[in-house]
């Protein structure tokens, strides 16, 4: 598609993810205003970045379709931008939407053939050879992120990245937050109460490094970074929508700098949680042991075999251990369940 061709469509359709979904390999770089002053530039399908005329202080990434069968997200973004290029919505702050990966979200899959958000913070490139869609498109999202952030206005500024999600299976809290390593640093008061603000009142903790796109832009970018999970997947249209108003409106008021009433941070109206261990998938021979309709954040009780693979058994080692993201299908190598806990962050928020 030319430039020229792009812009036409656009000014006649403001629907950016329409076109993203029609090309889902390539769009051209395009630049234009809108009639209020803030300028629209496309750097790729699935990646359009928007400048209001008067900058506030916050550079902020709204990701989703990361994994493209999680629709939710996606229509959620689409939506907010939409309302920014049809010039329904003002920005105050420079924002940059990414549609993480255009492929899977045509095909209706997860991934096309490797799971996306365990190939950033350099992931990409760590395995000489091997070669997919997905890790070509990580390495190219990294350097938007990292350009969008150095190419902001001088000054002091507050960098922030909400990569939007939904679970492969229900949740006990339908709403959750995964706050990613900060290597010792505290975790934000101002963050916990916007999670709060958007319905995400339980937040999980990391305590290691990662290679998915928060921990990248709270590490690599030094963002506020978070995977926020906002219920379970389903396909194009059949969501209900308003089980997202929360996380929308909060969303819509942090860039368009309207009012957002939030709550001051209490830890007693949160579910603090810390990754207790990681359980890998080693071989073909890994199965779990219960049911795909348990939810994540169920406890089992103590020994209670909950997975096993080639010669060994996973069992729930302590009183309130917890499961989350357990999925056999991963592939040999990566994560296939996260074993959690309850957690205190008393004297470790400012």
């Amino acid at each position: 598609m030319k430039p020229e061709t792009l812009l036409q469509q656009l000014q006649q359709n403001p629907d950016f993810l329409k076109l993203t979904l029609a090309h889902p390999d390539f769009l051209p770089f395009v630049r234009y205003s809108l009639q209020n002053g803030t300028e629209i530039q496309i750097w790729d399908t699935g990646v359009i970045y928007c400048q209001p005329k008067q900058c506030g202080q916050q550079d902020i990434v709204l990701s989703s379709g990361v994994h493209g069968n999680e629709t939710a997200p996606i229509e959620l973004c689409s939506t907010l931008l939409n309302d920014v290029l049809a010039g329904k919505l003002l920005l105050t702050e420079r924002v940059l939407f990414l549609f993480g990966n255009p492929a899977a979200m045509n095909a209706g899959v997860r991934e096309i053939q490797d799971n996306l958000n365990r190939l950033f913070s350099g992931h990409h490139s760590k395995e000489p050879g091997i070669q997919s869609a997905e890790r070509e498109r990580a390495k190219k999202l990294e350097g938007y992120v990292v350009k969008f952030y150095e190419e902001a206005p001088q000054g002091l500024r507050e960098r922030k990245l909400y990569d939007l999600h939904t679970a492969i299976r229900g949740s006990r809290f339908e709403k959750f937050a995964v706050y990613p390593f900060l290597h010792g640093q505290n975790w934000s008061k101002q963050q916990f109460e916007f999670l709060n603000a958007c319905g995400a009142n339980t937040v999980l903790l990391m305590q290691t490094p990662a290679s998915t796109f928060s921990y990248f832009a709270a590490q690599s970018c030094k963002a506020h970074g978070f995977t926020i999970e906002l219920g379970k997947a389903r396909p194009f249209g059949q969501n209900d929508m308003s089980r997202f108003a929360e996380a929308a409106t909060a969303l819509r008021a942090l860039i368009s700098g309207s009012e957002l009433n939030t709550k001051e941070f209490n830890e007693a109206d949160f579910n603090l949680y810390e990754v207790r261990r990681a359980i890998n998938k080693t071989t073909e021979a890994f199965a779990l042991h219960f049911a795909d309709s348990i939810e994540n954040f169920t406890t089992f009780d103590v020994g209670t075999v909950l997975a096993s693979d080639e010669g060994v058994e996973y069992k729930v080692e302590v009183e309130g251990e917890a499961i989350i993201f357990p999925n056999p299908k991963v592939a040999i190598g990566q994560r296939a369940m996260l074993m959690v806990k309850p957690v205190s962050v008393a004297g470790k928020v400012s």
